[in-house]
């Protein structure tokens, strides 16, 4: 049987390019005559270069500006003219060097992720795909205008540039589904500081609109990555969904239409997965062929007519598995394999037929 695994990260606790590895290894210790295909994915958060990485090679890197200022070690990909850059790398906040604050939300900015636009231009990409996800910033790009020399000048430089903002995220810029009320406490912001956040953000889409000429604030996905997304947006960028770019960028459609059975995963699978994630792209895809898809998700929370809407055929919690979800957390890559092994012991000789 030809197993496609194909996982998105798990969280904090497990990369996909190392959920994908651990899956493969428990699989095969209960079915080594299967060959295993892996295709970790990603939907434009952290581990959006690795992926590409994996795939598609021409793995570069740049010293950048953290987000709060410290320089620090960031990765994107140059695959032929097109340059991937992931904003977790220059301003996430596994880069705050510990738990968000109050003073980190409001000073964490996105100077970094514009240094690698730079460095993207100048390596002559003719296609720039951002993306986003995991950031500690809420400051609508202002730090990447900034790094490209201001508005006038990123517009300019942009002019000719395809730019991709890669995201599942649909929340606008401002308001109470917006970038700083949603997304500000997770950063670290308590209410007065969402307040004061909003109106930064309420004063820079004023400049965003003069330069772009039209209200991107109210744009679905403004408010990803703290507002990064209006001013790519702004820059001439167009939204796509993050799964999807992976998916035409590293030939996942050939993947699927290859394999007997599809195994994903990611740390919680639950309603939020069946809105552009990987599992529902990967569902859809694997539709198609009529693939049966199976989640070893570090939590699940859906129930068997949600799992009958995703298309998906079985789904199994690493937190059942360990016992505790401390002991998931903790353990993910081991308690990871060992649940794998044991979904694949389950289809015995019969697994190709199993789930159909």
């Amino acid at each position: 049987m030809r197993v496609l695994v194909a996982p998105d990260c798990y969280g904090d606790s497990l990369t996909a390019v190392q959920a994908a590895a651990a899956i493969a290894a428990g699989w095969a210790t209960a079915r080594p005559d299967d060959t295993l295909v892996l295709a970790p994915q990603s939907d434009g958060g952290p581990g959006f270069v690795d992926v590409l990485a994996e795939r598609l090679g021409g793995l570069r890197t740049a010293t950048v500006r953290g987000p709060l200022d410290r320089d620090v070690t960031a990765h994107w990909v140059l695959h032929q003219d097109t340059a991937y850059i992931e904003c977790a790398q220059a301003c996430g906040l596994a880069l705050l060097g510990g738990p968000p604050t109050v003073q980190t939300a409001l000073d964490a900015g996105s100077f970094g992720v514009g240094q690698l636009v730079d460095a993207a231009l100048v390596a002559g990409a003719q296609r720039v795909v951002v993306g986003l996800g995991g950031s500690a910033c809420t400051d609508g790009g202002q730090g990447l205008v900034a790094a490209l020399g201001g508005l006038t000048s990123a517009h300019r430089r942009l002019a000719d540039v395809e730019v991709i903002v890669a995201s599942d995220v649909e929340h606008p810029l401002l308001g109470p589904m917006g970038a700083a009320t949603v997304f500000g406490p997770q950063k670290g912001a308590d209410p007065a500081t969402v307040e004061l956040l909003e109106q930064r953000l309420t004063a820079w889409a004023g400049d965003l609109e003069s330069v772009a000429g039209r209200d991107v604030a109210g744009e679905p996905g403004a408010g990803a990555a703290g507002g990064l997304g209006a001013a790519l947006l702004a820059l001439g960028g167009r939204r796509e969904s993050g799964a999807t770019v992976i998916a035409a960028h590293t030939a996942l459609a050939d993947d699927l239409a290859a394999a007997d059975l599809i195994v994903t995963g990611e740390g919680r699978f639950d309603d939020q997965s069946l809105h552009g994630k990987v599992i529902s792209a990967l569902a859809a895809g694997a539709r198609a062929h009529g693939s049966p898809v199976l989640v070893l998700a570090g939590q699940v929370t859906l129930d068997p007519a949600g799992l009958a809407n995703a298309g998906v055929a079985a789904a199994y919690s690493i937190a059942d598995h360990a016992g505790s979800v401390e002991l998931a957390i903790n353990d993910a890559a081991h308690q990871l394999t060992g649940l794998a092994t044991g979904v694949a012991a389950e289809l015995g000789n019969n697994g190709r037929t199993r789930y159909r």
